[in-house]
């Protein structure tokens, strides 16, 4: 009969798990820090470390009154915009049944500002000019390269009609028109205003390189009922190693778009272009190259993984009921967060201290393993807490009774810890209570990037790969 292991190598063994733990979260928060740029010191909360907050006002056309049911459509899709950045512990809300209010904790990227403030509706228009050679398309292979098209000239354009029979129709170019897209500059787009979506549209770019005389609007963004990135792949499951984004129409889009591309692949360039516009301005200008009935499309082209993610989320979430315009960004502190914060840190001292008093007391030398203890586990939560902030995005807050409490405090009356001696100790009280990380329709804790690629567009006739 085998012996069974004697108490000291027992406690030898739980010796070595306990400290090949800490080693491993010791090594992960090195990783961390090296590779991903996390501190050491884990993220605080909008009631704990302050933040910025913007203030959106609604812009309508006409003079129209903004509903109660588009704010709320606002806010989930805003909420969407900052969990896909990975933001956590953000509070989004309404303010007077007018304004859109958006508090983040910290200081914030640019992109993650971007991602707020691009609040313009998406739009789908037809190409009717461009001032550069078209580089995306609809249809076919995604190796495929379509043929440079012409920059066009006033004289190319041919004689306005008297009435345009489709969005596609030259007959809208008038000579005003065609005078006004050959003297518009880029630098001059206005943002926060929206754009008739029954009149052609005079934009860029944007990142300025190409002009565009766009067509009234033919599919709504909110009609795009998804859109991911991912790997193409072949027919046969292997990967073509060609990143792309993955777009799907709901009922209604799919048969708006089907007949876009149904007439654009019979035009020439770059007349067979449709841009995908957010805030006025073109984040994408596939060419049409097949017909696509079933409101399933693929945009490929040279895109990187990071790229393809962000023309992603902006389709996925850059259609608003309502356009915004930025009425005021401020700095927010945590004043009455830091005084409840010092005043628990000065009581935890406090009980800490007559613990150790007490088992030293008591238990005399064998008191320090109780020390010990708990030098141990808090080295434990913290390690833990810290790599979770980093790679979760996890932030520690009060608990919501604690922040319930404060009923009469402005969002701009509240502090945050702001050396690094102190926000360690913020951390520290803060995980003695576990770390909190709200979710739901107040708040937003969800643990992505903006920029443009040129693309093509084809059927998606195989299943791809979810970027990750």
């Amino acid at each position: 009969m085998a012996k069974s292991p004697s108490p000291v190598r027992k406690a030898w063994r739980s010796l070595a798990v306990l400290g090949g733990i800490l080693v491993v979260l010791v090594g992960l928060n090195v990783l961390g820090a090296v590779f991903s740029g996390a501190g050491w010191v884990p993220k605080l909360a909008l009631d704990l470390e302050g933040g910025t907050q913007i203030i959106l006002e609604p812009v309508v056309e006409g003079g129209q009154q903004v509903s109660q049911e588009q704010l709320d459509q606002a806010v989930g899709i805003i909420r969407q915009r900052i969990d896909a950045a990975g933001v956590s512990e953000s509070e989004i809300n309404t303010q007077g049944g007018q304004n859109v209010v958006v508090s983040i904790p910290g200081q914030p990227d640019e992109q993650t500002l971007q991602r707020i403030e691009a609040s313009a509706k998406l739009e789908f228009r037809p190409v009717l000019l461009t001032g550069a050679p078209a580089t995306d398309s609809v249809g076919g292979d995604a190796g495929s390269t379509p043929t440079p098209a012409p920059t066009p000239t006033p004289t190319e354009a041919p004689t306005p009609a008297p009435s345009p029979t489709n969005a596609s129709d030259l007959a809208q170019v008038t000579p005003e028109l065609q005078s006004a897209y050959d003297s518009f500059d880029c630098g001059s787009i206005d943002t926060s205003t929206p754009a008739p979506t029954d009149e052609p549209l005079i934009t860029c770019s944007t990142d300025g390189t190409q002009k565009y005389l766009l067509g009234p609007v033919e599919v709504s963004g909110e009609d795009v009922a998804n859109a991911t990135s991912g790997v193409v792949q072949t027919q046969t499951g292997g990967s073509t190693g060609v990143w792309a984004v993955n777009l799907s129409f709901t009922g209604k889009g799919a048969d708006e778009f089907g007949k876009v591309t149904a007439r654009l692949t019979g035009l020439t360039a770059p007349q067979n272009q449709f841009g995908i516009v957010l805030d006025k301005q073109v984040i994408s200008a596939p060419v049409a190259q097949a017909v696509i009935t079933d409101g399933n499309a693929q945009i490929t082209g040279s895109f990187t993984q990071e790229t393809a993610k962000s023309l992603a989320d902006q389709l996925k979430y850059g259609a608003l009921p309502i356009s915004f315009k930025v009425q005021s960004s401020d700095v927010i502190s945590a004043t009455l967060g830091s005084e409840q914060l010092r005043s628990g840190l000065i009581a935890g001292l406090i009980g800490l201290i007559l613990v150790i008093g007490y088992s030293l007391v008591q238990y005399r030398t064998l008191g320090l393993v109780t020390v010990a203890s708990l030098v141990v586990a808090a080295a434990l939560t913290y390690l833990l807490v810290t790599f979770l902030s980093w790679r979760e995005g996890y932030r520690l807050s009060w608990p919501e009774s604690r922040a319930s409490s404060w009923p009469s405090a402005s969002p701009r009356t509240r502090s945050s810890c702001t050396s690094s001696a102190s926000a360690t100790s913020c951390a520290t009280a803060a995980a003695s209570r576990g770390p909190s990380r709200r979710a739901g329709s107040a708040r937003g804790a969800r643990c992505s990037h903006r920029t443009r690629s040129t693309s093509w567009l084809r059927p998606c006739s195989s299943p791809s790969r979810s970027a990750t």
